[in-house]
């Protein structure tokens, strides 16, 4: 096997552009596989984590402008969703949504001593956690209580209540601020949100009767539902839902702009489908570049064989076996396919790395909010080392077709080839 070797290392330095380049052709398409696969799930990645956020099965139901001129009102009327809108929610369509809530916000400015911030305050529903999710880090959450009852209290994000106790954020739990003019006692600290849309959240009864006692706006709606589970069923129900909040506006019951609906169950249909296809079409491309890399070792073993024919017919007449030659053909192709597709794949996971501690820490901002664009931008070890084996053995099977030529060509038709 030594000699084997050996034979094989005389060979590839009497060649070294024809060895270059069947590296080079078997490196790149793996390179360009795990590069592309990788870049594929950092985008991926970022998407589902943004989508994590959310309850999937909720809704968000915010005002609109109405379309469509009906009984004598002319389009274009902006609708304001109203606290009767709360009720005929939660009582006409309890046999699908589980836990109706609500949001209310307003700018305000929260101080304590010197220290101050401008920043909204969201009135909500214990539910609110449910249907967007946060970590609270100290203290707890909104909860029924504090809506019945209508008390003043605040939960803060971690960065918010760093800003108004620089030494000690955690000091805040169970002490008084201002909101505006009225005294807040800061009853948790959630984990800043990563969009960079940090809200300070309080009871919605306390907010609206503070902030909003004097007008029948109810600012947004938001639910959780269950026993939708296709995108057609998703369709009537918020048709239905659309046509009756529609006719306590007095809106057209066919005009969809008057009222929006945020549905996060057919958004991630839509997004799982979406990133189904991003995945079909990564693999795709992923393996034509890698197939290109089959063919070049392919052709390079057929010229390989080609050049070496009086060589095989100079050992065939002097006693070598078919086996032999056969032998040493396929042993030289796995070497340099395994040799060359070790360096692709190392190369590959480094620029995935790259790519992790740049781009992976790159935040977009829109103005409206913040996003990471690219998460984990990595591919697993077994994908690796699958596509380097995928490789090796189309460099095996590459260079056995020629070798079964070479082994059976006779050894005077050998001598005379060119």
């Amino acid at each position: 096997m030594f000699e084997l070797l050996k034979e094989i290392s005389q060979t590839a330095k009497r060649n070294k552009l024809r060895t270059a380049l069947t590296g080079f052709a078997v490196a790149w398409g793996i390179f360009m596989l795990i590069v592309l696969l990788g870049a594929g799930n950092g985008l991926i990645n970022a998407q589902l984590r943004q989508s994590s956020r959310f309850l999937s099965n909720s809704m968000v139901v915010f005002g609109g402008r109405t379309s469509k001129a009906y009984q004598g009102l002319q389009e274009g009327r902006h609708i304001n969703l109203q606290t009767r809108d709360v009720a005929t929610t939660d009582a006409e369509f309890s046999s699908v949504i589980d836990q109706v809530g609500a949001c209310y916000d307003v700018a305000t400015i929260i101080s304590s001593g010197d220290e101050y911030i401008s920043t909204n305050i969201v009135g909500v529903y214990p539910n609110h956690t449910k249907v967007d999710k946060m970590e609270v880090l100290f203290g707890r959450f909104i909860n029924e209580i504090d809506l019945r009852e209508k008390r003043k209290v605040l939960v803060l994000s971690n960065k918010q209540a760093r800003e108004l106790a620089p030494h000690d954020y955690k000091s805040l739990l169970g002490r008084y601020v201002k909101v505006n003019n009225f005294a807040f006692k800061v009853v948790g600290i959630y984990k800043d949100n990563e969009n960079g849309q940090s809200d300070a959240y309080s009871s919605y009864s306390a907010i609206k009767g503070i902030f909003g006692a004097n007008t029948d706006n109810a600012g947004t709606i938001e639910f959780t539902f269950h026993g939708l589970p296709t995108e057609e069923a998703n369709e009537n129900f918020e048709h239905d839902y659309r046509q009756r909040l529609n006719a306590n506006h007095q809106a057209h019951p066919d005009d969809e702009t008057s009222i929006w609906l945020w549905n996060r169950y057919t958004q991630n249909m839509q997004m799982e489908e979406g990133i189904g296809i991003i995945r079909t079409a990564l693999w795709v491309v992923g393996l034509l570049t890698l197939l290109s890399g089959i063919v070049g070792v392919s052709n390079i073993m057929l010229i390989t064989v080609k050049e070496r024919t009086h060589e095989f017919g100079i050992r065939k007449a002097i006693g070598a076996k078919p086996w032999g030659i056969l032998r040493l053909i396929i042993v030289e192709s796995v070497i340099i396919t395994t040799f060359f597709g070790y360096i692709g794949m190392v190369l590959g996971v480094m620029a995935n790395e790259y790519m992790d501690a740049t781009l992976g820490h790159d935040v977009i901002d829109t103005g409206l909010f913040q996003a990471t664009m690219f998460v984990d931008p990595t591919v697993g070890l077994d994908v690796c080392i699958e596509a380097t084996m995928v490789m090796i053995i189309a460099g095996t099977v590459a260079g056995l077709i020629p070798a079964l030529k070479a082994s059976r060509i006779r050894p005077i038709e050998a001598l005379r080839a060119d």
